[in-house]
């Protein structure tokens, strides 16, 4: 099985989303991961999809996509050739005496505590996948009250392929 992330330039029209999951749930391709938002122009969204499949499943995949009337574009966003994050919010139970040392990792990741209560933490972090991964194994003898992830977004490098739409 590959993994592949696609870059889905939309229409931003009442319903895109749906139409876009309905033909992965149809089809019955797996969705790992999807996030969406309005870009720059709010006429468009980007979508972020992580997909898995073999060759030819993928292949399916964009050619379905590529049919759907509010796509635009579709960018294959290769490890080489983008840049890739994601967001965490991990709420940690928290006494006073473990305080000091989920600072100290958090710190190590670049991470920021964006609520404290008298029992618990709550922490932002933003990264490759791998970095999260890497986090929450850190955190493995606290424990995890809560997590959310927003899922993969990402954009190509570089200036050669933006698509620039009127």
């Amino acid at each position: 099985m590959k993994r592949q992330v696609l870059s889905i330039l939309v229409e931003n029209t009442a319903g895109v989303t749906s139409r876009i999951s309905g033909l992965f749930s149809r089809r019955r391709y797996n969705i790992d991961s999807f996030s969406s938002g309005v870009t720059a122009d709010p006429r468009f969204t980007r979508i972020t999809i992580v997909t898995s499949g073999d060759e030819l499943v993928l292949e399916q995949i964009e050619k379905q996509l590529a049919k759907l009337e509010d796509v635009l574009d579709i960018k294959k966003l290769e490890p080489d050739n983008s840049v890739t994050r994601e967001l965490i919010m991990v709420k940690i139970r928290a006494k006073d005496t473990d305080r000091q040392a989920i600072l100290n990792v958090t710190e190590i990741f670049h991470g920021k505590v964006v609520d404290v209560t008298h029992d618990s933490m709550i922490i932002e972090l933003t990264g490759k996948q791998a970095k999260l991964d890497s986090f929450l194994d850190l955190l493995q003898g606290y424990e995890i009250l809560e997590l959310a992830r927003t899922g993969l977004t990402g954009l190509t490098r570089g200036c050669d392929d933006v698509t620039y739409l009127d």
